[in-house]
């Protein structure tokens, strides 16, 4: 049977998003996860990166249709004449660290914060997470398959057995902080681990009580979770308010689903936005270049921390690919990314107190929560002031749920003809203020800086039908009010004709 992936992305709704594919589990059938697998091996190939007979490392999340979908992987592996090695279930960051560290290949079945009806698998080649011209690699592949191996829904007739799994990526993991951080530095240290269902809850454990922290296991759950650090659940954020007036910490941390988007917060228990840790990780790690999303919180710039940021759109491909510039621009720079839901991204190699912290140029938690800790304390300050030593900017977003993306690049075009005045003029209209427009930016969608520092951006979801506002101001109620009255006002959108 030969199948299209631009063809199987419309006929089985399992798409394209950040670095590999994702759907509902259902449609996630074994064989649309093979001929995804398949594909991926063949465009390695292809590229030279791969030959039969190699290594392709696998691992996975702890969401309930995971391990159906790992044997998957690994049978599309075997089929394609690879040799799938099993690191079990580890974060994201974890299995590609390795890869980049022995130049194999890996794939992780996760859906990373999203519910547990859904599934993904993300694609790392020996360099890291797959880019944008992987991508379009991938999705141009035609694929042979034996339909004879699948039954009439889609599933394989014989079940695979995964090999041994191995702990090398895990034990590479953890050393990578033990190995940069000063030994028992978190001594005296009380830590909250919020640990639901990640898939880092484990090796995060390990790394905090290797580094002298005392740790105590907060929510542990044995049923899936959906964390999203971008949009936190009420029930997460009292909990944390709860967790710190009864444990009084030094403050708590968490991950997501696959560990490659943190959760920190302050001794109080206030979880902290994922572009000010960013900032404050970047910080510690003394990068002298950094590369952000369009919808970062802008005290990256005001202060003054870095010798240059710049701006991508979003999603750590940009991010990646604006790194790997930045690096061919400035070679012996320390160049390091974030995303606003607080991922760390790191291309170059980190030197700081004669330790040396490899490379990571895909999403990474740990060294976040890790830095931000290690700050404060070296500061010798409780983690809401030194949140506080940054500009005062604040960030508040939103989003409309089922609003269709053809409906938000029209609602949008009306901000974007290209002509400064009719521009400002529409957003004025379209947003009443005492302020004016200043600057209008189009990298990802609209984001509009007014005279009074405001900020306003708008963009169509990259992967789901909703129209996301993100809001910046100069106090975190006035964030919150500028994005309540924007959400109001786009609401209408549906309803008035473009």
């Amino acid at each position: 049977m030969n199948i299209s992936i631009d063809e199987l992305m419309n006929q089985s709704g399992v798409l394209f998003g950040t670095s590999g594919v994702r759907g509902q589990v259902t449609d996630m059938t074994d064989k649309v996860c093979v001929a995804y697998v398949a594909a991926f091996i063949q465009y390695l190939e292809q590229e030279g990166q791969l030959a039969r007979g190699d290594k392709i490392g696998i691992a996975g999340d702890l969401r309930s249709s995971s391990p159906r979908i790992i044997k998957a992987v690994a049978a599309a592996c075997t089929m394609r004449g690879g040799i799938p090695v099993y690191f079990g279930c580890i974060p994201s960051p974890a299995i590609a660290l390795y890869g980049i560290a022995h130049q194999m290949p890996t794939i992780m079945v996760t859906g990373s914060h999203i519910p547990d009806d859904r599934n993904g698998i993300k694609f790392n080649t020996v360099a890291g997470e797959i880019l944008k011209q992987d991508e379009q690699g991938i999705r141009q592949q035609r694929v042979e398959l034996d339909d004879s191996l699948f039954d009439q829904h889609g599933y394989l007739m014989e079940l695979h057995e995964l090999p041994p799994v191995s702990d090398a990526a895990h034990e590479l993991y953890v050393n990578r902080y033990l190995d940069f951080f000063p030994e028992l530095c978190l001594q005296g240290r009380h830590i909250g681990l919020y640990q639901h269902s990640s898939v880092s809850r484990e090796v995060f454990a390990t790394i905090l009580q290797k580094l002298g922290a005392r740790v105590t296991i907060l929510g542990r759950s044995e049923t899936f979770v959906s964390v999203d650090t971008e949009a936190i659940r009420p029930e997460d954020t009292a909990a944390a308010l709860q967790w710190a007036e009864q444990y009084d910490f030094d403050c708590i941390v968490s991950t997501d689903g696959d560990g490659d988007r943190p959760l920190v917060s302050d001794e109080k228990g206030q979880w902290l936005r994922g572009d000010i840790v960013g900032i404050l990780c970047a910080a510690y790690l003394q990068a002298d270049i950094v590369m952000t999303p369009v919808s970062c919180n802008s005290a990256v710039e005001k202060s003054h921390l870095f010798s240059r940021v710049g701006r991508t759109k979003i999603g750590s491909p940009y991010v990646i690919a604006a790194m790997q510039q930045a690096h061919r621009d400035v070679p012996h720079a320390n160049i390091v990314g974030y995303e606003a839901n607080g991922g760390f991204l790191q291309l170059t190699r980190i030197h700081r107190d004669d330790r040396v912290l490899s490379p990571l140029p895909t999403r990474d938690a740990v060294i976040v929560a890790l830095s931000v800790m290690l700050s404060a304390f070296e500061h010798q300050l409780p983690v809401s002031q030194l949140v506080e030593t940054l500009p005062s900017r604040y960030t508040y977003s939103d989003r409309l749920k089922q609003f269709p993306t053809e409906l938000s690049q029209s609602r949008l075009a009306q901000f974007t003809t290209g002509d400064w005045h009719t521009d400002s003029l529409n957003i004025q209209q379209a947003f009443p203020s005492d302020s004016k427009p200043v600057l209008i930016d189009n990298t990802d969608g609209v984001r509009v800086t007014f005279d009074n520092e405001d900020v306003i951006h708008l963009r169509p979801s990259g992967n789901a039908p909703e129209l996301r506002c993100y809001t910046e101001s100069s106090s975190s109620a006035s964030a919150r009010a500028i994005n309540q009255r924007c959400m109001e006002q786009m609401a209408t959108w549906n309803r008035q004709p473009g």
